[in-house]
C-alpha cells in the first residue's frame, strides 16, 4: 500500500485535501480529531497517514511513507543532503512563506549580510560575546550565513514566538519564516536586503528509500497520471 503523509490539521491539511479533490482524488479524516485516520478515494492502492507537518520529513527521510506534503522549509531544515533522500514531485501552490534574518528596525546601518558581519564584529568587541540570533532553522542558517562569511555570531533556540526574543533580550537578530512581514514590523523588525535565506511552500514528496515493492510502485505510477504530474 502507498503510504501518504498529510498535515493532519488546520489550513495546511485543509488545502492539501482541496489539492487533492481537485484532481479527482478525495482525502477525508475518518473517526475524531483525535483519531488521526483518514482514507482515500478516487486512487487505488493508497492509504492516508495524517501527520504533524513537521513529521513528515522524518517519516519520509526514515522511509516509513512513501509519499508526504509538507513545506520545503521543515524537509531542508530536518533532512542531511535532503536531495538523495527524497525527491520533489510537485509544488502545490499554497502555504508560501520566505525564511528570513531579520534585525532591529533602528539598526539603521544594518540592510545586508556584509553589515551583519561588521555589526557582529562591532557587537562583540563591546559586549565579550557573539551576537545572539534566535532561530529554529539551524542548518538552514548556519549554511547560508556560513556561504556569505559571517562567523561572530551564535544561534540560540527559539521554537516560539521569535519575533518576540529581540525585546525580550534575549537575542539580537532573528532567523524565522514569515508571509506577510506584519508580525516582524510590528515587532520593529526590518529583514535584510539581500532576500530570504529561502523560499518555501508546500510540496509533494517522494520518498527515495524505503519499501519501494512493485504494488507501490505501480500505485505511484497511476497516481501521478491522475495528479497529471510528469511519469
Amino acid at each position: 500500500m502507498l503510504k501518504l503523509g498529510v498535515p493532519s490539521k488546520g489550513r495546511l491539511m485543509d488545502k492539501t485535501f482541496a489539492w487533492f479533490a481537485e484532481r479527482g482524488v478525495t482525502l477525508r479524516r475518518t473517526g475524531s480529531e483525535r483519531e488521526y485516520a483518514g482514507a482515500v478515494e478516487g486512487a487505488e492502492g493508497v492509504a492516508l497517514v495524517l501527520l504533524s507537518a513537521g513529521e513528515i520529513p522524518r517519516e519520509l527521510a526514515a522511509g516509513r511513507i512513501h509519499l508526504g506534503v509538507t513545506g520545503t522549509d521543515l524537509v531542508r531544515e530536518t533532512i542531511p543532503d535532503w536531495q538523495s533522500e527524497v525527491e520533489e514531485l510537485a509544488r502545490l501552490g499554497f502555504g508560501h512563506a520566505d525564511l528570513v534574518i531579520a534585525v532591529p528596525a533602528a539598526w539603521i546601518d544594518v540592510e545586508t549580510l556584509d553589515d551583519l558581519d561588521a555589526a557582529a564584529a562591532a557587537f562583540r568587541a563591546v559586549h565579550g560575546h557573539r551576537l545572539r540570533i534566535a532561530t529554529k532553522y539551524h542548518r538552514l542558517v548556519r549554511e547560508h550565513l556560513r556561504e556569505n562569511g559571517v562567523a561572530d555570531y551564535q544561534l540560540v533556540d527559539s521554537q516560539g514566538a521569535t519575533e518576540g526574543t529581540v525585546k525580550n533580550q534575549t537575542a539580537e537578530a532573528i532567523a524565522d519564516i514569515t508571509s506577510s512581514g506584519e508580525t516582524l514590523r510590528a515587532n520593529h523588525l526590518k529583514t535584510l536586503s539581500d532576500g530570504p535565506i529561502l523560499r518555501s511552500e508546500a510540496t509533494l514528496f517522494r520518498a527515495r528509500n524505503g519499501a519501494w515493492a512493485p504494488a507501490e510502485t505501480n500505485a505511484l505510477a497511476r497516481l501521478k497520471e491522475q495528479l497529471g504530474l510528469r511519469a
